[in-house]
């Protein structure tokens, strides 16, 4: 609820546009509406009471346990007593009756991760996915299909509404509740089979699903959809994000990395998605200013709030190979950061790579037009490190990610920038020797 302005006037000294966290706090402040932030939070009524129901039960499975095991040690200390003048077990009795007193005496405070860990239970419930075996948590009120996006996953689904039944999946354990309205119906033999809709069920409890999931670019159908511009607003002084919206019933099925082709009356233009398909309702593009580009101008001139705009697609196979072990190398040459920030976005909710490094060079010294959000994901995650530069050509690059790391063999790299800096790069990459078959590259 602070204003930057009413921030300025208390701290005059600082210098917002150089903090790295200044991005995250405009981050949370878009998210921080009271009613959003409930309704993430908390899981549906219906949910929460049944997962409280059944830490119930296993609580008072618990203490079903202990009074069993207690009535044990009180026969037992009976017939300890039974057998002490005759066996000469009073030593054993009075040991056990040392560590009774010690055990009811005891007044510890609960192990507060123990506390948060049951806690977790109630506000999240973990699922495991067939034959992958990939793994995420449901959190808030949010479908089994909007958890696995979040986390990165590239399930199958379709409308994400409730009609077309591609989201399919089997549950093999575990319990699902619908939390959303849905349209299409599943056949007897589904049903009885374990089938549920991702996109309208919630998980109960800790969950098992057999689900298929998009292996390559090929598994995604091409797309046709009318989004509307939800803010148009300039990055610096010739780059500007375009943030486009879906309808709620038709959001755009992409893997990160991707690009697709947009439409704005007689305008179009081929553009790669700036965003990660854990939101695909959102959909952000990074526009570069080019008065021989009609679609540039129609972005810098005409369109606003609101306005139409077509896409179509999605188009390429520049994506995370997700299944590879190896830490990972970004190299992006000017706007070729738009497809490298969605290929960052998607790694970061994997969680997967060891070490994310991205290597951002501007041929302009205003060219790192996001450098704030790069450093604050430097800032606050332990595996990411970000080098930016703006002198020197594609060989002092190179160089300098040789110079920072060793054994760049041991790297999968992910190049996107202008034609001729990725064919410069590819060129120097393989004068150090490095895999061609570890190199994904695309030119913007």
């Amino acid at each position: 609820m602070v204003t930057t302005a009413d921030l300025l006037r208390l701290y005059p000294g600082i210098r917002i546009e150089e903090d790295g966290g200044f991005e995250q706090v405009m981050q949370i402040k878009v998210h921080a509406f009271g009613k959003r932030v409930r309704e993430r939070m908390l899981p549906s009524q219906e949910i929460l009471s049944q997962r409280l129901f059944d830490q119930s039960v296993e609580l008072t499975d618990l203490r079903n346990h202990l009074q069993r095991y207690h009535a044990m040690m009180a026969a037992l200390r009976e017939r300890i007593q039974q057998q002490e003048a005759q066996t000469g077990m009073a030593a054993l009795g009075e040991f056990l009756d040392g560590q009774l007193a010690d055990i009811l005496g005891r007044t510890e405070a609960p192990n507060a991760l123990a506390v948060m860990d049951d806690m977790l239970r109630v506000m999240s419930a973990h699922v495991t996915l067939h034959p992958s075996r990939h793994e995420f948590f449901v959190e808030g009120a949010d479908t089994l299909l909007e958890a696995a996006l979040r986390a990165g996953l590239a399930v199958n689904y379709g409308c994400s509404n409730g009609n077309c039944g591609l989201c399919k999946a089997r549950v093999i354990s575990g319990q699902v509740q619908r939390v959303r309205p849905h349209d299409y119906v599943l056949s007897e033999a589904e049903r009885s089979q374990g089938y549920t809709l991702l996109c309208s069920h919630a998980a109960v409890g800790d969950l098992v699903l057999e689900a298929l999931e998009t292996s390559s670019a090929d598994d995604i159908p091409q797309q046709q959809i009318v989004a509307r511009i939800k803010s148009n607003e300039a990055l610096g002084n010739d780059v500007r994000l375009l943030h486009l919206q879906t309808p709620r019933n038709n959001r755009l099925r992409f893997l990160a990395g991707q690009s697709v082709t947009l439409a704005a009356g007689e305008a179009t233009a081929q553009l790669p998605i700036a965003s990660c398909p854990c939101d695909d309702r959102n959909l952000h593009f990074h526009i570069v200013r080019d008065a021989d580009d009609d679609f540039s101008r129609q972005v810098y001139e005409v369109l606003g709030a609101g306005d139409p705009v077509t896409v179509f697609g999605p188009w390429g196979d520049f994506a995370l190979h997700a299944e590879s072990p190896r830490p990972i190398l970004f190299v992006a040459g000017d706007a070729g950061f738009a497809p490298i920030k969605g290929l960052i976005e998607h790694a970061m909710s994997l969680d997967a790579a060891e070490l994310l490094h991205l290597y951002w060079h501007a041929s302009a010294p205003t060219g790192h037009y996001l450098a704030n959000l790069c450093r604050s994901w430097a800032d606050a995650l332990d595996n990411f490190r970000y080098t930016a530069l703006a002198e020197g050509g594609v060989d002092d690059l190179v160089g300098r990610m040789a110079q920072d790391h060793a054994d760049l063999a041991a790297f999968d790299i992910y190049l996107a920038g202008p034609g001729a800096f990725v064919e410069e790069a590819t060129k120097a990459l393989a004068q150090q020797g490095f895999p061609p078959s570890q190199l994904v590259a695309t030119a913007t």
